[in-house]
């Protein structure tokens, strides 16, 4: 498969959430790259120091668990299941693995990995800007409709004739009425 021929939308899907950052399992970086996951891990292996823990990390159990049950990851039949927990790389990881992989595709691809992170980085600052929006609207509104029912109050309490008062009879009326 050709660079090119690799949709951004495919790339963007391979993004997930994972400790608050925006990740990619080592088998889907390694599959966009066109090596096998081994030798992906094995040549960040080979250069752990370029590595640090905010371009890479190994999830835990419970993280894996979550994924694989959000996105049916589990491939069915023997020899299909992974024996390690799977590593996930951040943005920079992503570059920092073309780059220890030296190949012209990986090259390539990691053009694509950048331009995925940075288009769900602005898909996600335009949801909190709508987000934002949406709180601010929802409070002037709630102010409108707090004035509005007051308003409609008043109306109806100045429709309303005011219950007339018992007045007192006109002319004399004895002190002891039994």
């Amino acid at each position: 498969m050709k660079a090119s021929m690799v949709p951004l939308e495919r790339v963007v899907s391979r993004i997930f959430r994972v400790r608050g950052q925006k990740v990619m399992l080592d088998a889907d970086l390694a599959e966009l790259y066109g090596v096998t996951t081994k030798r992906l891990n094995e040549q960040v292996k080979r250069n752990a120091d370029r590595f640090p823990r905010d371009f890479m990390f190994q999830m835990n159990v419970k993280e894996h668990d979550s994924l694989r049950s959000q996105n049916a990851t589990l491939k069915r039949g023997r020899g299909q299941h992974r024996k390690y927990l799977p590593y996930v790389f951040t943005e920079h990881g992503a570059i920092m693995a073309a780059a220890v992989l030296d190949s012209e595709r990986a090259v390539q691809i990691s053009i694509y990995v950048v331009r995925a992170f940075v288009q769900l980085r602005e898909m996600l600052s335009s949801n909190k800007q709508f987000a934002r929006k949406l709180n601010e609207l929802e409070r002037k509104l709630s102010t409108h409709d707090r004035a509005i029912t007051e308003l409609i109050e008043a109306i109806r309490q100045l429709m309303t004739p005011p219950e007339p008062k018992k007045k007192r009879p006109i002319g004399f009326a004895p002190w002891g009425d039994k």
